[in-house]
């Protein structure tokens, strides 16, 4: 009986026939009222974990979101879908706080959002105490671990969510936790043995691509144009600085570009929001500021121009790309810098010893990742425990390089750090190895050193690679984080003598292209027409209503309507996303463009 009411709820209000991953073990759990955590992928549905047994149970559901602009999302989403739905946090001003109370207490409301600094305050706290609250579910759980990528101190007072409401099982959601986060997950929010589902990690549609950076400007611009020209974008740097210069050189290229960093103003930012939500062939340059809780489904591509600090960072960030299931690219451009940059800061954080161990292992991590010669969707699976076969859709697949024997070249830089006394950065071993007549290199006598010049035939970018190669494999290590001196390591004489094999893989530029992700579906020339024709209508509606376009409906709902042609309304149901509410709202429009396609 309950299994059939859920698939009713899941069927009239959201428009989808069958529930996926583990959404249906996941809420059945809930409803059984066993604390619960799920790890979904990124676009994989958890909101419907939550959403469906709101509307299943008496009372009402409380959501802890960390973003006021997410909280707003999914409002107004549910509130298209017919589901009664409210938030409460600082963007409200008194009149609107007690209006939005009064119809919590009346009973009309299912689901309230609030965020985890305003939950615990006193008032808020007590309001709640009196309400029926029949689950309590967390988004992005991860920030409740300070073993996660995005750790937020208020979240470590939601433990004392179990004190003010004991009878109500708590949904922790994300869509990346590894072995340790998921344990302190569970600890800091004071769970109770609970029922952990852990869906595949992973995102067959999209393609990862991660080569070496040269001029990053030019490969980004190529990039966009050979793959994605006028589709939306995320690009993300390290730096609020190098955000705003990578958004106006990219505007200057003909790209519609906006920036977005936690430095500018919050009107500039919202504009920045808005864009993003509501125009088609967006571009937003951006710090991880941007992000969390990305709501839009047809993101086709994102690209990185840094180094992320973990697996868990980029993979959380590059599953922004493609939440609608179609194809996408997640395509990366690094370097040796952002290898010392990114060492060099976590050794002067004023972390302690233990956080930062688990941190130098993960940006090893994410260094391996990028130096692999191996599928990259296997090597980013394996990280969270997952088996999988080569995908044949990633760069390692599509375009795997030549194999090389580093070892003389290894052996060289070696040499000229033990020289030069192990005290240089990598700038300077490549000078010498180059025979530059930089005269920091005169000035020291290093012209005279037995090593200058042994690596002048190669360009400065190999001798880059190598030296990532050696740190990457313990074989040098940085000494002084201030100069960023290279040093010996323990292993660095079994490589010096030429007892182990030191094999590297020939860079690549990414030289296989995707296919234009939002073109690559359709099977006619007339379905494009007709799809380009729903999506005017699309954007009429979600200017008449002000609300983004992917409320109205995402381009899979879309895509699914140039499948089917539906003809009448009961067969309008029939599309993917749409529901009983949506069907009303929307049908006539929609079904009047497919007649006069089909007429056509």
């Amino acid at each position: 009986m309950r299994d059939a009411e859920l698939h009713e709820i899941l069927k009239h209000t959201f428009g989808h026939t069958e529930f996926r991953f583990d959404q249906h073990e996941i809420i059945n759990s809930i409803l059984d009222g066993k604390d619960t955590l799920a790890i979904m992928p990124t676009g994989g549905g958890k909101s419907v974990c939550y959403q469906v047994p709101a509307l299943y149970s008496e009372g009402i559901a409380l959501v802890v979101s960390p973003l006021i602009s997410l909280m707003h999302d999914q409002v107004i989403n549910l509130k298209e879908n017919g589901v009664e739905a409210i938030y409460l946090n600082s963007s409200q001003d008194a009149e609107d706080r007690r209006e939005a109370e009064d119809r919590i207490i009346s009973g009309e409301i299912k689901l309230v959002y609030v965020s985890p600094e305003g939950l615990l305050s006193g008032y808020l706290g007590n309001f709640l105490r009196k309400l029926e609250i029949s689950l309590i579910a967390i988004d992005e759980a991860h920030c409740v671990s300070q073993w996660g990528h995005e750790f937020r101190k208020d979240y470590t007072r939601l433990g004392k969510l179990k004190e003010l409401f004991p009878n109500a099982p708590i949904l922790a959601l994300t869509a990346t936790a590894d072995t340790k986060t998921r344990s302190d997950i569970a600890y800091q929010l004071h769970m109770q043995e609970p029922n952990t589902f852990v869906s595949s990690f992973d995102r067959p549609n999209i393609k990862y691509s991660i080569c070496e950076r040269k001029n990053d400007i030019v490969q980004l611009d190529r990039f966009i144009k050979e793959n994605h020209e006028g589709d939306t974008g995320i690009v993300y740097c390290l730096s609020r600085k190098k955000v705003e210069k990578v958004a106006r050189e990219l505007e200057s290229l003909g790209h519609k570009t906006v920036a977005y960093h936690a430095g500018l103003t919050p009107e500039v930012r919202r504009l920045a929001q808005e864009s993003f939500n509501t125009e088609e062939n967006i571009v937003v340059v951006a710090t991880i500021a941007f992000g969390m809780g990305i709501d839009r489904p047809d993101v086709r591509f994102v690209a990185h121009l840094d180094l992320p600090k973990s697996i868990e960072s980029y993979y959380q960030e590059t599953g922004r790309a493609g939440r609608d299931g179609k194809p996408s690219n997640a395509w990366m451009v690094y370097g040796l810098q952002d290898v010392i940059k990114l060492s060099g800061m976590l050794e002067t954080t004023d972390a302690n010893d233990a956080y930062k161990k688990v941190a130098k292992h993960k940006l090893d991590s994410m260094l391996s990742l990028c130096e692999t010669g191996q599928c990259r969707r296997k090597t980013l699976l394996t990280y969270f425990e997952e088996e999988s076969e080569d995908c044949e859709n990633c760069d390692a697949c599509l375009d795997p390089g030549e194999i090389w024997d580093g070892m003389v070249d290894a052996q060289k830089v070696l040499s000229v750090i033990y020289k030069t006394g192990q005290v240089f950065g990598a700038g300077h071993v490549v000078d010498v190895l180059r025979k530059s007549k930089n005269a920091k290199v005169i000035e020291r006598g290093h012209d005279k050193l037995s090593v200058y010049g042994i690596g002048s035939e190669k360009s400065q970018n190999h001798w880059n690679i190598v030296i990532r190669g050696l740190l990457n494999m313990k074989y040098i290590a940085i000494k002084n984080w201030e100069y960023r001196s290279l040093c010996f390591t323990p292993k660095s004489g079994e490589l010096l003598k030429g007892e182990v094999p030191f094999m590297m893989r020939e860079s690549r530029e990414n030289k296989v292209a995707a296919k234009r992700a939002s073109r690559v579906i359709e099977a006619t020339h007339g379905r494009i027409d007709l799809f380009e024709e729903l999506r005017i209508v699309r954007r009429d509606l979600a200017e008449e209503k002000n609300v983004p376009p992917y409320v109205i409906f995402g381009d899979k709902t879309l895509h699914d309507m140039c499948h089917l042609m539906p003809r009448n309304r009961s067969e309008f149901l029939l599309v993917n996303g749409v529901g009983e509410s949506k069907c009303d709202n929307y049908a006539d429009a929609f079904l009047g463009v497919i007649s006069e396609f089909s007429g056509q």
